[in-house]
């Protein structure tokens, strides 16, 4: 069996702020997002417990090179890659045994 890896992004209730990251478990990383596991992280201090994206990949090199393209993008660009991917912003995180 092939391990997966997946880029994702998390946002706040009222879609603010936007964060990307890549992991190789989506399941534990949106959980550990949700729970505010590391209270001083990024997300914790800002709440951001929607997962509003994510894109597979077989290989980790693959992975952090599409978070890096992500990440250098502005704002608009990344509200795109949501629009195309999830229109609605919903929370995906009861869809992620699919990922």
């Amino acid at each position: 069996m092939s391990r997966q890896y997946c880029v994702y992004m998390m946002t706040n209730q009222g879609n603010k702020v936007i964060y990307t990251g890549v992991t190789n478990s989506l399941a534990r990383r949106a959980h550990e997002h949700k729970t505010g596991v590391n209270p001083n992280s990024f997300c914790a201090r800002y709440l951001l417990h929607k997962l509003v994206y994510v894109e597979a990949f077989d290989f980790i090199t693959d992975a952090i090179a599409r978070e890096k393209q992500i990440k250098r993008g502005s704002r608009a660009k990344k509200e795109q890659l949501i629009n195309s991917y999830n229109p609605e912003w919903n929370d995906l995180s009861n869809r992620i045994m699919e990922w």
